[in-house]
């Protein structure tokens, strides 16, 4: 075979390889994104079953609850909380890192796990897929006969159409007695302050129950949507081959969770007492509500954001909604502009694109923003140099609204996601107090582009380079827009 025909035979080998890869990868990116092109509408079974007077009773109930605003209370809590578990422990988080933060909990749990307690933990699968398969830090867990770690829609490229299926619910229960519920993932950015770098703000509600196993507490609720989670066919079981204990790296992974687990009683006793009163620490609480989407794998309804706009509408003086960012489609804009027209007092909290740190969010933000400002509601975007992750809604005096929705199409069609409804006017005063603080260091966006900006509020100057890119990428994703 002479030298010509030698690079043509290469030539076209490498142009199959080539015509492959295209094919594998129109593969993927159509199988994940078609299904998801099309917006599901509300079931009139959703709409007619949804009743905004639950939300308030008026009284006291059993649980009482407190608002944890800082990444060291998230971190606090969650120390004194699972140390205090007899029987059994929950945590569920869409994204866990390894980090000192996520080894703290660990070696919590891990030492709960040595005294009999029943630990489970489920993870979405991308995280999981990402951050935890091949380390040993994470089979030291799953290995011990009283935990199990299940994925939630494990990654399977297979499969693409099942990709866009995530579980964003964050959480933690312990035993009869409390639950954290918010918008913090388990890893340092959010939890503890162990580091300065990527660092964001959150929210979350710690509810203590005062009546052990008593039904009325909303620890049932959240309990019985858990296990709706946890026995769905497409949550898989994380390793839990007890021979993953003896492994060399598992079993010294093992030792210096237990060995940091003697640090941390060491260091912080005051976080490790078993007379801590919850009781002292929260505030009371009248009827206290779960909102969920569905918890599939594919396109849901928008149940839970037509649930919280209904549940807006009954506002009599003010509503006031935080989000991250701001991703809207038409049916989201009517109901917003419906909003506006039953309570007049309405605006939205959100972080600016300098401030904010979800770049594909922004792109689009940018792009539809006057569709936005067209309902109505002011527009208040946050400078204050940290990135605010938190999701809450004010209603009235009354009730707060805190949990892992945000205002953007995914949260509203794709993801799992949990906003806990709490009637409590001393919670409410407090969540306006750190609003406000927020609204201060905020611009207000007018319908002509410009802004009002307080004389003390800077907005961090970007290059043009990456105006440029917000422009392209929000061009570029209209058709994606879904899965924003």
């Amino acid at each position: 075979m002479n030298r010509r025909s030698k690079k043509q035979k290469n030539f076209f080998r490498a142009h199959k390889v080539t015509c492959l890869i295209l094919l594998i990868l129109i593969y993927l990116i159509t199988g994940a994104t078609v299904p998801f092109m099309h917006f599901p509408e509300l079931r009139p079974e959703t709409a007619e079953d949804f009743e905004p007077s639950v939300f308030r009773r008026g009284t006291p109930g059993v649980d009482r609850a407190a608002l944890l605003e800082t990444n060291e209370s998230a971190w606090e809590e969650r120390m004194r909380l699972l140390n205090r578990a007899r029987e059994r422990i929950v945590l569920s988080t869409f994204d866990m890192r390894p980090g000192d933060s996520t080894r703290d909990i660990l070696a919590v749990l891990l030492n709960r796990a040595d005294k009999g307690v029943q630990v489970r933990i489920l993870v979405d699968g991308f995280s999981g897929a990402i951050r935890m398969e091949g380390k040993a830090l994470f089979y030291a867990l799953s290995s011990h006969p009283n935990v199990e770690i299940r994925l939630y829609n494990p990654m399977n490229l297979f499969t693409p159409w099942k990709l866009q299926g995530r579980m964003h619910d964050k959480y933690v229960i312990v035993d009869d007695e409390a639950f954290i519920l918010g918008g913090r993932n388990t890893f340092d950015y959010f939890i503890g302050t162990y580091t300065d770098k990527n660092v964001s703000r959150d929210r979350e509600v710690l509810i203590y129950n005062t009546e052990p196993g008593s039904t009325e507490t909303s620890l049932c609720q959240l309990e019985a949507y858990f296990e709706q989670v946890w026995n769905l066919p497409v949550c898989k079981t994380f390793h839990d081959n007890e021979d993953l204990a003896k492994k060399k790296k598992v079993k010294a992974q093992r030792a210096l969770l237990e060995e940091r687990y003697e640090q941390l009683t060491e260091k912080n006793p005051e976080l490790f007492d078993p007379e801590w009163d919850y009781g002292q620490f929260t505030c009371e609480a009248g009827s206290i509500r779960l909102i969920s989407n569905p918890t599939g794998i594919y396109a849901k309804e928008p149940a839970a954001f037509y649930k919280l706009t209904e549940l807006m509408k009954e506002a009599e003086e003010r509503v006031v909604i935080q989000s991250p960012y701001v991703v809207c489609n038409s049916y989201m804009c009517e109901q917003l502009s419906a909003l506006k027209e039953a309570v007049p007092n309405v605006k939205i909290l959100l972080n600016s694109v300098e401030n904010g740190d979800n770049f594909v969010a922004s792109s689009d933000y940018l792009r539809n923003k006057h569709k936005i400002l067209e309902t109505g509601i002011p527009l208040y975007e946050y400078d204050g140099g940290i990135s605010n992750h938190a999701k809450s809604i004010l209603i009235d005096d009354d009730l707060s609204v805190i949990g892992s929705y945000n205002l953007d199409l995914r949260s509203t069609y794709l993801d799992t996601e949990l906003m806990l409804v709490v009637e409590s006017r001393e919670l409410n005063r407090e969540l306006c107090g750190y609003m406000n603080e927020m609204e201060e260091d905020s611009r207000r966006a007018l319908p002509d582009g410009s802004y009002e900006v307080p004389e003390h509020v800077t907005v961090e100057e970007v290059p043009l380079w990456k105006r440029a890119a917000w422009g392209v990428t929000g061009f570029l994703l209209q058709p994606f827009r879904m899965l924003i």
